[in-house]
């Protein structure tokens, strides 16, 4: 078997990446493949915590919130995350794996509250454990939680999946002639304006020292590929 490169990551999912071919919502095969593809890499021994962000569920009720004030849309978008990681976790489960939510916002009744160290009990013991409600704050995305939640468990890298298989100089669907980056830094990233992450997740990577991996979701075996270290997606580096 195979070495992989790291011992615990932490996977960024966009709740767009849930929605497979679908306008909004969950589609079922599509979660499913995802949970087959962190299976894979938990069999390794790969150490994997989660965080998921809302936009599928939240597209659907985005022209009902226009003129809402930011703060409520973000709770909203929070709850969103929340629906996202009980899906999850359930199509884990039902894959025979074994899962914990666990909110930033306080839904004991539902999921239990983040609690550092529990989380890493939980990841010693081999399970997945999945970040809900991002940061627990309105004006800070789930790319932000996925940079904080990594620093805080030591993950050695936050594995952003796309739908995009890494990097571009330019967006490929436009421009056929751009290229891929293997692996850039973070001060070349910002200078290019490349949108890897929001500026807050961005910079938080950048300080705490923590790798950037972003990868395509769709391609099967990808994750696998990039926890066994292979060429694939860009690495964004200090």
């Amino acid at each position: 078997m195979s070495t992989p490169a790291y011992k615990r990551v932490l996977l960024k999912l966009s709740g767009e990446a849930l929605m497979g071919d679908d306008p909004y919502g969950i589609n079922r095969v599509t979660i499913e493949r995802m949970v087959a593809d962190v299976s894979e890499v938990a069999q390794l021994g790969v150490e994997v915590a989660i965080v998921i962000g809302g936009g599928n569920i939240f597209r659907g009720v985005a022209p009902g919130a226009q003129g809402m004030d930011r703060a409520t849309a973000d709770y909203m978008g929070m709850l969103a995350t929340v629906m996202n990681s009980l899906a999850l976790a359930d199509a884990m489960r039902q894959a025979g794996m074994t899962a914990r939510v666990m909110s930033a916002i306080a839904i004991e009744q539902v999921v239990e509250p983040y609690v550092r160290p529990k989380a890493l009990q939980y990841l010693e013991e081999g399970k997945i454990v999945i970040f809900a409600a991002g940061t627990g704050n309105p004006f800070f995305t789930t790319d932000t939680a996925a940079a904080l939640r990594g620093a805080e468990i030591g993950a050695e890298v936050v594995l952003k999946a796309t739908k995009v298989d890494g990097i571009y100089s330019a967006d490929p669907k436009k421009d056929p002639a751009a290229t891929r980056y293997t692996t850039i830094s973070f001060d070349e990233a910002i200078s290019k304006r490349l949108q890897v992450m929001d500026a807050t997740a961005f910079a938080l990577c950048r300080d705490q020292k923590l790798p950037i991996r972003v990868f395509s979701i769709i391609k099967p075996g990808a994750l696998k590929n990039v926890v066994l270290g292979q060429d694939e997606g860009t690495l964004v580096h200090v």
